[in-house]
Formats: C-alpha cells, structure tokens, sequence
C-alpha cells in the first residue's frame, strides 16, 4: 500500500492533505501551551491561598496554632504549597518535553515537505516538456508529409501535362523528392521523440512520482506518530507526580489524623488557667451586734463600714468583680474611640494605687503583672529563656571574636588584632545587659512562684477586719487581682518597691483612707459614662476636683462630692491645676458652653 503506486495521479489532494497535517500539529501545540499556563495560573492561585492563611509573624495568630487542630491546618496550608509546586513541574516539563520539541519538528516538518513537493512539481514540468516537444515533432512530421503529397501531386500534374517544358517537370521532381526526403526525416524524428517521451513517462509514473510520494508518505507517517508521542508523553508527565502528589495528601491525611482533642483541651487549660482558687464561702454578717461592719478580704463586693448594702456608684471604694464576672458595656461606650478604651482597659484602678510602670509605647507591663498568676508565670519564664538564648548567641559571637582576635595576633598579616577590639566591648557591654534584664525577669518569676497557691489550699471568705491576731502581714499594695474594664486582670504591684506594713494600716488603708486634697478643677468636655470599675460618669459642661493628675496612662482622678470619686478619660476633661487649691467641697454649677 503506497501512495506512489495508488495516488499517482493525486499530487493535488495529496499537498492539500499533508498541510492539514501540519495544521493539526500546530493545533495541538497550541493546545498543550494553554494547558501549561493553566498550571502555572493553578499553581500561582494555590501558593497565594497558602499565603494569604499563612499565619503572620509575631502575631497573636502565630501563636494560635500550638493547637493541634491548628498545627494540621498549617501543615495542610504547606502541603498545599507542594502540591502547587508539582503543578508547576507538570507545565515546565510539558513545555520542554512536548511544546518546545513539538515546535521545533513542526519548522523541519515544513522544510522536509517544502522539498518534496518541490521535487514533485519538478519532475510534473519535466514530463510536461517532454509531451510538448513530442508535440511539437508530431506537428512537423505531419506538415512535412502534407507538404510531400503537395509536391508528388504538383510533380505528377506537371509530368502529365505535354505543354509543360522538360525543364519545369524535373524542377517539380526535384522538388517531390526534397518534400518526400524532409517527411522522412520528420518521422525519423517523431519516432525518436516518441520512444524518449513514453520512456520518460514511465520513468516519471513508476519511478520519479512513486519515489516523492513514498517520501511524503514517510514524512506524514512520521508526523502522526510524533503527534501520538507527544500525546503519550502528556499523560506521562502527569502521570510522574502523582506519586508526589499522593504523598502530599497522605500528609494532609496524616495532619488531619494528628488532631488530638484531648490535647488542645489541656492547652486551653494552660493557656488561660489564672492561677487563682475559687471563693470559700461566705460568712454570716450579724448585723444585730453592735459591731463595726467590716470588709471580707475576698469578698464579692468591698462595702463601705457606713451600713450600705451596695456601693455607691462613683464612691471611693469600688467593690471587686470575680474575674469571671463582666460588665455589660452600653452602647455609647462602645462606639468610644479605641485608644480610649485601651486606655480604660490599662488604667482602671482600684483603691491602692500601686501599678507598675509601662513600656514606652508598649502593649503592657513589663513584668507582665496586668495577667493572672499563672500566665504571668508562664510569659516571664518564656522572657527568661529568651534572655538566655540571645545571651548564649552573644557569647557564640564573642568567642569567635576571640579566637579571630587570636589567629590576627598570631599571624598579623591576615589582619589587625586592635580591630576587633571595639566589636568585643560592645558584646561584652551586651552580655552585661543581658544578665541585668535575666536577674530582673528571674526575681519577677521567684515572686510570682513564691505566690501562687498551692492546690490544697481552699481558699474561704472572710469578714472583718484583720485584727492584731492575724499573723499575717500584707507584702505588697494588693497580693488580688481585680478585673479590668474588659475583663483581662491588673495586678497591683508596684514595680520599683513592695509595700510591707502591718495589717492594722492595711486596715487603714481600706477603712480609714483619708480623702486625698484637690489640686485643681475641671470641666468636663463630653458625656462619659462611666460604668466600669473605678470610674465615674460626668456630664458635659459639669465641673468638678482634680485629685490626681495623669500621670501618662491617659486618665484623670476626680471628685464631685466626698462620696464619688473616680476616673475619666484625660481627653474628655478640661484641668485647671491649682497648687494652692484647698480640700473644700463646695457644690460646683453645671455650666454649658
């Protein structure tokens, strides 16, 4: 079966059909290339979604997942990663193996048949030249013999003809042989030209046109397994990461399998576990005794000794909320602006102010005594350890100063000893700070263990005072925590000294606290309702004491009369400080602007 013996007559078709072929060719190229910027576009899509929940560093997100349910969604999120890099493998190979060769044979595939339908049409005009000039021998042989009748017909008429001299006869004689010689030769000629053309024509039909069809053949043949190839080598390059990719799922599988509830329950527990032990029970009060009504150390709410059942909202001594317990925020508080909450959520104070100072600018205390015993415990060991490590990272450089410090000495050639000299004071004066801020987190840390209470301890209400009996004394402002404004904790400590007095000017101190001296006035800018512990609500254009200045945290101590007392934002006042301004509660206008 070929094409040089059953298609010898379709040159045409056969042109036709092999550029179609090549068209298909370029088609599918084009077809793969789409496929690989697929890839490329899915892998891209699966990088930025593994990206985009990729958790930000030094973050609260990052520390979200020591969870192990978040740790498997990490892992996945990486795995994800990997499995978007196999899609980039499968483009890459598919561009080399498949589009970049496929193309190169498509511009030699041109060529290739460029040359053989070059041949072809050659050899066609060949065959056309030798048929015409058969033609042409044809024609003159068949005017030569017409020519020759013409003259043997003249000849004959002449020699007939008794009027005609002997000198015209043989003139027409001569002239009947001339045409009959030139007859022959034009059939001599034709039958040669014959013979070469038939075995021109069956050369050209049986050996030149079979020869350029069976090539054309060879070179479509070639083309159609190429295009197979290639299709085969698109399933195979797919086909290759699938092991990797099944790997990727298999680790996902293995995350996923990882998840152990039990286990982010406990972290939950040490997460947020305070530190401190529920309340005892409540002793009876009898208030039949004619006997000073006191305070329970830690009780639920810290009553004034006038009688009251409930404080009064603003007074100077605030009653404790549990730490469970939250205030419901109105909704005007809500819409303040947010550095007006963190304000009141750094600052609201209670009756001792003992607080430690903030960072410049920082998020909490510095000994981190705004946490529960327990976290507090747990962050400050974590500072110390990261002390440690940059200690233990600056000792690294120092000792590999030293020894460069060494090899100079010994070989001064390599470098000068003196210039390192100013790099190790720098890392020594380092290291000095390092162990400074170590000793100061470590005496937190001590102090904070030294307070935690042990798990047997049941911890019980009490009511009264403590009296000269109690034999223990008060080692700090206040040893409790109370709830802040959002209901986070605040530890009174006080971060240069620790108050260590008697209980009976504990007492004092809660009791018998003298009412601090105005320093100034105010009046009020806005409406500020005050209703989280330690502040007071004011109204706009009201004016009212000063008894304590901000001192940097953004709130402001005052007075409207001596039973309330509290805090409010700076920015919501207007302060007129007055060094010589007495302690004299006069009833102040409400004034508006």
């Amino acid at each position: 079966m070929s094409w040089g013996t059953e298609l010898w007559d379709q040159f045409d078709n056969l042109e036709k059909h092999t550029q179609w072929g090549i068209d298909v060719l370029e088609k599918y190229i084009k077809f793969v290339k789409e496929r690989t910027e697929i890839e490329l576009s899915y892998a891209k899509q699966l990088r930025n979604l593994s990206k985009k929940y990729q958790p930000k560093k030094n973050s609260k997100e990052e520390e979200e997942y020591r969870y192990t349910s978040t740790r498997a969604f990490l892992a996945t999120l990486n795995e994800m990663n990997d499995y978007a890099g196999q899609h980039e493998v499968i483009s890459e190979n598919m561009t080399s193996l498949i589009t970049a060769e496929l193309t190169r044979y498509v511009q030699e595939l041109k060529q290739e048949r460029k040359s053989h339908f070059h041949d072809g049409r050659k050899a066609q005009q060949h065959i056309e030249t030798c048929w015409k000039q058969l033609e042409a021998s044809k024609r003159r042989f068949e005017r030569d013999c017409k020519e020759a009748d013409r003259a043997q017909q003249y000849f004959e008429k002449m020699d007939a003809d008794i009027n005609v001299t002997k000198a015209d006869v043989e003139k027409a004689r001569q002239q009947a042989q001339l045409r009959h010689q030139m007859a022959e030769d034009s059939k001599a000629e034709y039958s040669s030209t014959l013979q070469k053309f038939n075995s021109e024509q069956h050369e050209h039909y049986y050996t030149h046109i079979p020869n350029i069809f069976q090539k054309i053949q060879e070179m479509e043949e070639r083309r159609i397994v190429r295009i197979g190839e290639s299709m085969k080598t698109f399933a195979e390059v797919d086909r290759q990461v699938i092991p990797i990719i099944g790997k990727c799922l298999d680790e996902i599988t293995k995350a996923a399998e990882s998840v152990d509830h039990k286990n982010d329950s406990q972290m939950v527990i040490e997460a947020f576990k305070s530190g401190f032990e529920p309340p005892g029970d409540v002793d009876f009060e009898d208030f039949t005794q004619p006997m000073k009504r006191t305070v329970s150390e830690s009780s639920l709410s810290n009553s004034r000794g006038d009688g009251k059942s409930e404080p009064k909202f603003g007074s100077k001594s605030k009653g404790k909320l549990w730490p469970f317990i939250k205030k419901n925020k109105s909704p005007k508080q809500q819409k303040e602006p947010l550095s007006h909450r963190f304000n009141e959520f750094m600052t609201s104070k209670p009756k001792i102010h003992c607080f430690r100072s903030l960072k410049r600018g920082g998020a909490g205390p510095e000994d981190f005594s705004n946490l529960p015993p327990e976290q507090r415990r747990k962050k400050l060991q974590q500072k110390v350890d990261e002390l440690n490590r940059d200690i233990q990272k600056e000792m690294d450089s120092r000792d590999a100063l030293t020894k460069m410090k060494d090899v100079y000495i010994k070989n001064p050639q390599m470098g000068d000893a003196a210039s390192v000299d100013h790099r190790l004071a720098e890392l020594g004066q380092n290291i000095e700070k390092l162990r400074l801020e170590v000793q100061k987190f470590e005496g937190w840390l001590a102090e904070v263990e030294g307070r935690l209470p042990a798990r047997s301890e049941q911890p019980r209400r009490q009511s009264g005072v403590y009296e000269a009996q109690n034999p223990s004394g008060v080692n700090s402002c206040a040893q409790d925590r109370e709830s802040s404004p959002d209901g986070s904790y605040t530890e009174e400590q006080s971060q240069e000294t620790e108050m260590k007095v008697p209980a009976t000017d504990f007492d004092d101190e809660f009791d018998d606290e003298e009412p601090l001296p105005t320093i100034g006035t105010c009046k009020a800018l806005y409406t500020f309702e005050g209703q989280n512990e330690g502040t007071i609500s004011v109204a706009e254009g009201e004016m009212l004491y000063v008894i304590e200045e901000d001192k940097g945290d953004g709130w402001t101590r005052i007075r409207r009369n001596e039973d309330e007392e509290g805090y409010v934002p700076t920015s919501y006042v207007e302060v007129y400080l007055d060094k010589n301004a007495k302690d004299v509660h006069k009833p102040l206008q409400k004034i508006s602007e």
